[in-house]
């Protein structure tokens, strides 16, 4: 366990840029919050449920980062931000993923997942070395391929195979009405129209 948390520890160093020693990798915000994961899936899976939901539901109210106890997290994982980050509980998160803020890996909805069999996944399999963009959604008990990369803002309700991209839609850019570049543009898709 403790060569495990020394090389979370050595995880923040590595990835992230803002952090340059030891030191000041202890105070990441999302360090505190996979440190405490695993402790409390030990716990979980000795039986001890409750204490384990109690120590994830302070973990949370301090970090904003909500790890349930019966989720699987692999070797360093690193948690960029932290930030509204959601992980549910039969989750499986493999070793060396990034997940940036805003990630959830969630089920469908209550009124499937309960008519699921008992022990039977509910939540994604993120295979190794794959990264979440922040804000992206991975929902159900699909598997995210080793290698994969699932952009900002995508949603992923579906098998997707090793070293896939799966990438949202960017946004678009409209000029403003009262500029001059937004009546520039209407005549030019007026005059591609064909309506002149």
């Amino acid at each position: 366990m403790l060569r495990t948390l020394g090389e979370d520890l050595r995880t923040v160093v590595e990835r992230d840029p803002s952090v340059r020693s030891r030191t000041e990798a202890v105070l990441h915000p999302a360090l505190p919050a996979l440190w405490s994961h695993r402790v409390a899936h030990r716990l979980h899976r000795r039986g001890l449920r409750v204490p384990a939901r109690a120590l994830m539901g302070a973990v949370r109210a301090v970090t904003g980062v909500e790890i349930h106890p019966g989720a699987e997290l692999g070797r360093r994982v690193f948690i960029d931000h932290g930030a509204a980050v959601v992980i549910g509980e039969t989750a499986r998160v493999g070793d060396d993923v990034t997940i940036y803020h805003q990630v959830t890996l969630g089920a469908v909805g209550w009124w499937h997942d309960n008519a699921r069999a008992e022990g039977e996944r509910r939540h994604p399999v993120v295979g190794d070395g794959v990264v979440l963009g922040t804000g992206a959604t991975v929902l159900g008990p699909v598997t995210v391929g080793a290698g994969a990369i699932v952009g900002a803002q995508a949603l992923v309700v579906k098998d997707l195979p090793e070293k896939a991209r799966a990438l949202a839609p960017a946004a678009t850019v409209t000029p403003r009405r009262d500029s001059p570049q937004y009546a520039i543009e209407l005549l030019r898709h007026t005059a591609s129209a064909g309506s002149w």
